[in-house]
């Protein structure tokens, strides 16, 4: 396996690469404020004649996640169209509509969780007589552990509930504080034996739906690069598809002074390869 470039920017890549699948949360921002340079890259990609598909596990439908770049302060012109994880689950719910759906939803409440099955033909309950285990998120996200959920989630394995995990990704950073997400859970109900339907990064659902979109607005991508800051979704993501990926170290992890050799053992300790990797993302 060769080792990771490290590049001073994406200047020096763009030219390789007709389009960016970007990662958003911990990429161009930290869900308090944007990421200036990241987002500048970004729009000076598209100046160039690149087009930007940010893919993100969060989920929600893309209208939810893009209403909150203007408080945060990352431009629309940063990208050409936005596939979440909760855009990819609306398509596997929508192709099971005749499934009884039992919804695990985050501590905001359904009223939020609604978006993710608004519109759609399912039929929604509270508990373990259905046919299928939406998993948004924890309960409680503040103060919920996942571990809480393993004696419940036996009873559904053992009824042979498959679990559709609306967010693969384990956690989350939100400003300097790390949040459990709805992959945290899925890796327990596969502990358990139990089948779990992954829609978003790393797995192949989102990664179509981002080059679908795409090919409705320009010509179908060629040369792709993926952008993310996480070693299990995005630069796996990136290598099961047959594209190049870029890691930016501004997500889970925080970095030392030798950031190269922390990117290195970081990217073995998962048994991944990045093509390239930065400390965060500029032009």
């Amino acid at each position: 396996m060769t080792s990771s470039q490290f590049p001073a920017g994406l200047a020096s890549l763009a030219p390789l690469y007709d389009t960016i699948l970007c990662d958003v949360w911990g990429v161009i921002h930290n869900g308090r404020a944007a990421f200036t340079e990241a987002c500048d890259a970004l729009v000076k990609f598209r100046q160039q004649g690149g087009q930007v598909s940010l893919i993100t596990n969060a989920p929600v439908p893309n209208e939810q996640v893009v209403r909150l770049f203007e408080p945060l302060g990352v431009p629309m012109t940063a990208f050409d169209t936005c596939v979440s994880s909760g855009d990819a689950t609306r398509a596997e719910l929508a192709a099971r509509p005749d499934m009884t759906v039992w919804r695990m939803g985050g501590d905001e409440g359904w009223e939020h969780d609604r978006f993710l099955y608004q519109g759609l033909g399912n039929t929604f309950i509270d508990n373990n007589n259905a046919d299928l285990l939406l998993c948004i998120g924890l309960r409680d996200q503040l103060r919920d552990q996942p571990e809480d959920y393993r004696e419940e989630f036996s009873r559904a394995v053992a009824k042979g509930l498959p679990m559709l995990c609306a967010n693969p990704d384990k956690q989350v950073r939100i400003g300097g504080k790390l949040y459990w997400c709805a992959g945290a859970l899925a890796d327990i109900y596969e502990d358990l034996g139990g089948q779990v339907i992954y829609p978003g990064k790393p797995y192949a659902p989102i990664y179509q739906l981002a080059i679908a979109r795409l090919s409705e607005l320009q010509s179908p991508p060629r040369r792709i690069l993926c952008i993310g800051d996480s070693p299990a979704t995005d630069v796996r993501g990136a290598r099961l598809q047959g594209y190049d990926s870029l890691y930016v170290g501004t997500g889970l992890k925080q970095h030392g002074a030798n950031f190269e050799a922390e990117v290195t053992d970081l990217l073995a300790d998962y048994g991944e390869h990045a093509t390239y990797a930065m400390t965060g993302l500029r032009w």
